[in-house]
């Protein structure tokens, strides 16, 4: 049970690009952040989780233009491809919605003015690179050209792939619009700013808050020490997003309005479900805030993103969680390999569950990169879940059936050992709530182990076959059992679906506020498989179904 009265949590994880599909490098967040809240909600907390689709930029209106549809039909189609993968990998969101919503505009539009009216709204003259022929000014990454340190040709317009160099547009040699072909031209246009320095000594404030974790705040102060720049909040037409009020043709730029999405898709969900707005996102309540991101987008989440709440009178998260990135056998996830894995694909071989189990198992709370081996991933699952997990309730569960009606005894024959186990629970629920999953998931194992042991060490099996021993296979096959209700409860948040299965078997709740005492005189539903073993050759299909889809000219 929660040690003090129920907490009131939000939490978020970042927003997915309408461009394209989701891969298993996004589930890797989505799969921990839907963990934590599970686990919470297990706890018995009030936990919201709400998520959306970051539908803006050019990038969006390009897509769309080469597919022949609008941009509204692209952001559509990917939208329900995203909700589909998500769900099919357990992710329990709340609400799921969208950034090109009127709830974002509203907040868009209103958190602006409240820049704007506290004078943290600037206006300049820029120069920018500009595509004569699309007439549309070019981000760095839509220009291409020979790097101006190692020659190397076909590199964006800020960084060399080959030599790791940094340079500005205007120094690659031969430059081109990587979307015509044509040559890049300057021109000047007119931008809006956040004054981003002027809350310089709130962001100091924060950054040493503890409200980050310790390798997150270190990275983002040497922003802070190299002197804080103005962030450039627009974008000229064309462009697919919500333009900026009394401002004609000049638009949000999409890192503006994909934070203030956390708050459209709550308001949302609010106004779907009648809980406080308020509540969460003004200052001085109890309330708790928590993002889940990468560690690719820490200066949007860590400076620019509670330097506007402050501004607009918001409350500011009550802590970032960043993690590291996915790899694939030890390298970066490559097409070519077919470790480049969609998480379509994934679900059309394997069971989500598998690699909810192998994510956590591997999860901790740094920013540290996550390596999926998949010749490990097959062997874990199969040993922990299959071959430890499992295992307990199906070698009892049928000596429960033949022999006992399905009952469990009237009294717990290893209560000590019962009550052991519970009490465990209470350290691998702060493993959860630190966010260290590894942890948490080696002290399940290690008492899904001694559960094993024990029921090796009393042969029931043996004992079944033996005249007046009846009472033994039933008292050791109820401790067994009892064993298994409590690392199914452990597990539930990782394995949400198997711990559904194992609730109708034990025909009781699996939830951390139910786990107080053994069952005694309980039934039990008739046992099914809760999952089966990962063959080899399901990952190696998956692995050649990627690498195929690499090389297809029409795999978008």
């Amino acid at each position: 049970m929660p040690a003090t009265a129920p907490r009131k949590i939000l939490v978020t994880s970042a927003l997915p690009y309408a461009n394209g599909s989701l891969h298993l490098g996004h589930l890797l967040e989505q799969v921990q952040t839907d963990i934590w809240v599970r686990f919470q909600k297990s706890r018995g907390h009030d936990c919201t989780y709400v998520c959306a689709d970051d539908a803006h930029g050019t990038a969006i209106m390009l897509t769309a233009e080469k597919l022949g549809i609008t941009p509204q039909q692209q952001i559509d189609s990917i939208r329900r491809e995203h909700e589909r993968d998500s769900a099919g990998f357990l992710i329990g969101f709340d609400n799921f919605h969208t950034t090109h919503s009127p709830e974002n505009r509203y907040w868009c539009e209103e958190i602006y003015r409240r820049l704007k009216d506290n004078g943290h709204i600037a206006t300049r003259a820029i120069i920018q690179s500009f595509d004569p022929e699309k007439r549309l000014f070019l981000a760095d990454r839509f220009i291409k050209g020979t790097c101006p340190r190692c020659k190397t040709g076909d590199q964006y317009g800020d960084n060399c792939e080959a030599c790791g160099a940094t340079y500005s547009p205007g120094e690659l040699i031969d430059p081109v619009s990587a979307i015509s072909g044509a040559t890049p031209v300057e021109k000047e246009s007119t931008h809006f700013f956040f004054k981003l320095p002027e809350l310089e000594e709130m962001l100091r404030g924060w950054l040493d808050s503890g409200t980050l974790q310790p390798q997150v705040a270190n990275k983002l102060r040497e922003w802070t020490e190299a002197g804080l720049q103005e962030w450039d909040i627009s974008r000229d037409a064309p462009y697919f997003g919500f333009e900026i009020p009394g401002e004609p043709d000049k638009y949000f730029y999409v890192w503006l309005d994909a934070p203030i999405g956390y708050i459209a898709s709550f308001a949302h969900y609010c106004e779907r479900t009648g809980h406080d707005f308020d509540s969460y996102w003004q200052p001085g309540h109890d309330t708790e805030l928590y993002h889940f991101i990468g560690k690719d987008i820490i200066n949007f989440h860590g400076l620019f993103w509670p330097a506007m709440l402050h501004s607009a009178g918001l409350r500011t998260p009550t802590a970032i969680f960043a993690h590291g990135f996915l790899t694939v056998n030890g390298t970066k996830m490559s097409k070519s390999r077919g470790t480049f894995i969609n998480a379509g694909t994934y679900l059309e071989h394997l069971d989500a569950e598998y690699l909810r189990y192998y994510f956590a198992a591997k999860l901790g709370a740094t920013m540290d990169d996550i390596d999926l081996n998949l010749e490990d991933f097959v062997l874990r699952v199969n040993s922990d879940v299959v071959g430890k997990i499992v295992n307990i309730a199906s070698r009892c569960a049928g000596f429960l059936r033949k022999g006992f009606d399905n009952r469990l005894t009237d009294s717990c024959a290893e209560a000590a050992m019962v009550e052991e186990f519970i009490a465990a629970g209470e350290d691998i629920a702060q493993r959860y709530e630190q966010r260290e999953f590894s942890r948490a998931i080696r002290e399940i194992v290690a008492l899904a182990d001694r559960a094993n042991q024990y029921i090796d060490d009393r042969k029931p099996w043996a004992l079944a076959k033996r005249d007046g021993m009846a009472q033994e296979v039933h008292d050791i096959c109820s401790v067994g059992i009892n064993l298994f209700r409590v690392l199914m409860t452990y597990l539930k948040p990782v394995l949400p679906a198997m711990a559904a299965k194992a609730e109708t078997f034990l025909n009781t709740s699996l939830d951390w506020t139910a786990l107080s005492r053994p069952l005694l005189a309980h039934p039990l539903a008739e046992f099914q498989p809760l999952i089966t073993r990962i063959d080899p050759r399901q990952v190696e299909a998956m692995v050649e179904v990627s690498r195929e889809a690499a090389t297809d000219p029409n795999t978008r």
